[in-house]
């Protein structure tokens, strides 16, 4: 008996790394810590009705920003991993198996969570704000979104300690992921993971679109909509269009491994160009997907900082739409050494290039907005100034390989590497800093240390250069992608060595940021932000207390104009306070919270991690639970209220003398 529990034990659980063993270590201290934590301030009631069942956009905007947080730093670390092996010759840091899933995992997480769930968090707590709207189209689904990636992300997470690592890569190409040349549990937990994760995703595309069309304030036609949720509207309409796909591919991959089908193994009729088509009539429109809200984000910061407003707003739409179209149409480019063919290549050469031109407009209108206006350089603008002269180069070096020709010589090299993190680092994680910046007043109701705030962004860039600029020259080299070692006569140690150096320093980065916001906390008392308009800004979220009420706005704004708050500043009318508005007061109809979106995923994460390990007896209870929570909620009729008139005066007095400052930090 205690033989066979040995040999499951060694099996179920990834064993034979001093660093797996430190992870295992430092999971157990991190739940204990939390479980102590939770109990010893007798927290657990208020984390059941303040979190985990809220339906508030704006906590659960805050709650995808932690976990954006989060995968940073699981990312990072690997990053920083790999770049230790990386900065010698015939380094053995790594074993090669290890490496491989590291890769795996830093690309995934990366994107899909970290990138996603931190644009999903600026979505939650600024969109409805800015549109006037007091929450999102359906509260409900926007809860379920969030549990769904949270466990979805989990699950992915586990297979580090757990069953194995992912290592197909991290689109997971087959033959690699098939069941022949990859028959552990770990490329399941690949699919599951992002599958749970990636069903949430779809729903908040369309909860934000229904949001944008149907919920903006009277009088706010889409033309005088703010640039943040144009942008948002078509990131959310490539959303709808593609993560089907992504779904679809998964689905097709696992019945492959699951039950023996063949769809991508070439032995067996199938054929993986297949996979590899649809993973990337997914995988493009991501990218634009992930930064198209980056730049309604600098727009918005343009506009504020420059005093001006935003040039070219019409154009900016145009562009973002287009932009939203095209980005079906370019997938083959990353594979014009498959052998499509010339007039395939010519093809996606020429729509590649074609994308580039409103991106470029962009840039433009940025610049110009920038002219002549009266610019300050806080912390937000800095973000958008360093942005801007990352972009153009990993914009430059994106029209560099959509010349077909040239890139069979760039193709799977490091050129490529380099040219991906500058677009992704430089354009969606700059551009999200800066957001979080910028709107972190409106979300807890300080601002945080300026002074710390340009440390790390100092770090950021020059490490960001020092680590990226070098591989275009590898990728020129020769150096290919998923090297695990090189030895002297290469002559690539040079560049990795500085790269490697980059890449400390954005760690290094990282830890300012993460010392800024502890600093924030501690000091939020003396920074705290009693205007509600910190940054003299020009849109809707401007117009009321910070942290804004859980209602949003006592009285349904009314706009009359593009940029209505910045206009209605320079009429001279000023904040519209409860004093002023006492006599249109009315209840407000709000959501109520509910425990079902919680429950839910974790039953979605029990079948998940049942179908990793090819277990019936979790799958059919976890889709059991599935099936229960949805019936529950059908004939829940109780999933509302109504806020009255004296709590919400109660309330404004509250907050606009201060005296619920910082109340979502407690």
């Amino acid at each position: 008996m205690w033989d066979k529990v040995k040999d499951f034990a060694s099996e179920f659980f990834v064993t034979g790394d001093p660093l797996i063993y430190g992870a295992d270590v430092s999971i157990v201290l991190t739940i204990l810590a939390i479980v102590v934590s939770l109990t010893y301030f007798k927290k657990w009631k208020w984390l059941w009705t303040e979190w985990l069942t809220t339906v508030d956009h704006k906590k659960i905007g805050i709650m995808y920003i932690i976990a954006s947080f989060l995968m940073l730093f699981r990312g990072g670390v690997d990053a920083l991993l790999m770049r230790t092996q990386l900065v010698m010759p015939d380094m053995s840091f790594l074993q090669p198996e290890h490496y491989n899933g590291i890769f795996t995992t830093h690309g995934v997480i990366m994107i899909l969570f970290m990138a996603m769930p931190f644009m999903f968090g600026l979505f939650n707590v600024i969109v409805p704000l800015q549109i006037g709207a007091r929450d999102v189209a359906y509260p409900f689904l926007n809860a379920l979104s969030f549990w769904l990636f949270f466990f979805g992300a989990m699950l992915f997470n586990l297979s580090f300690v757990i069953g194995g690592t992912p290592d197909a890569g991290w689109l997971a190409y087959p033959p690699y992921s098939e069941l022949m040349y990859n028959p552990g549990p770990g490329q399941d937990f690949y699919i599951w993971g992002i599958q749970i994760s990636g069903i949430g995703s779809l729903m908040t595309g369309i909860n934000f679109i229904v949001t944008i069309l149907k919920m903006r304030a009277p009088g706010m036609k889409l033309m005088k909509m703010p640039m943040f949720p144009w942008s948002v509207l078509s990131s959310c309409i490539a959303i709808i269009f593609s993560f089907p796909i992504l779904t679809a591919t998964l689905a097709l991959l696992f019945l492959d491994r699951y039950a023996g089908a063949h769809f991508f193994t070439l032995d067996g009729g199938g054929n993986p160009m297949m996979y590899i088509n649809l993973i990337w009539m997914w995988g493009h429109p991501e990218v634009y997907i992930i930064v198209l809200p980056a730049f309604g984000i600098f727009s918005e910061i343009v506009a504020t900082f420059s005093k001006k407003k935003l040039f070219g707003y019409k154009g900016m739409v145009y562009a973002m739409m287009i932009i939203s179209i095209l980005s079906f149409l370019v997938w083959a480019h990353h594979f014009f050494t498959m052998g499509s063919g010339a007039d395939v290549n010519a093809f996606f050469a020429l729509t590649t290039m074609l994308i580039a031109i409103p991106t470029g407009a962009k840039v433009f209108n940025w610049l110009f907005t920038m002219f002549r206006g009266k610019i300050t350089f806080e912390t937000p603008m800095l973000w958008t100034m360093g942005f801007i002269p990352c972009f153009i180069v990993g914009g430059l070096t994106g029209v560099l390989l959509s010349v077909a020709p040239a890139d069979f010589q760039f193709h799977n090299s490091y050129f490529l590497i380099a040219h991906f993190h500058q677009v992704i680092i430089g354009g969606v994680v700059f551009g999200y800093f800066a957001g979080l910046y910028y709107w972190w007043p409106k979300l807890f109701g300080y601002r945080l240390s300026e002074r710390i705030g340009k440390w790390a962004f100092w770090f950021w860039n020059i490490g960001f250069y020092l680590c990226f600029m070098p591989q275009y020259v590898l990728g020129l080299m020769g150096m290919t992608r998923r090297v695990v070692t090189y030895s002297w006569d290469k002559g690539w140690f040079e560049m990795n060595l500085v790269s490697t150096i980059g890449a400390f320093l954005m760690g290094l980065a990282f830890l300012f940021q993460v010392w800024q916001i502890a600093h924030g906390v501690k000091h939020r008392h003396a920074n705290r932000d009693v205007t509600g308009d910190p940054w003299n800004g020009r849109t809707l979220e401007w117009s009321i207390p910070s942290p804004a009420p859980h209602y949003n706005f006592a009285v349904q704004p009314q706009v009359t104009e593009q940029d209505d708050w910045w206009e209605r500043k320079l009429r001279g009318e000023g904040a519209s306070g409860i004093e002023t508005a006492a006599p249109q007061l009315e209840p407000i109809h709000m959501p109520r919270n509910s425990g079902i979106p919680f429950v839910m995923s974790i039953c979605w994460f029990i079948a998940g991690f049942g179908f990793v390990f090819h277990w019936l007896w979790f799958i059919i209870p976890g889709l059991a639970g599935v099936a229960i929570c949805m019936l529950a909620h059908s004939f829940n009729y109780n999933t509302d209220y109504y806020i009255p008139v004296d709590e919400i005066k109660r309330t404004e007095s509250k907050y606009r003398s201060g005296g619920l400052e910082g109340e979502v930090i407690h």
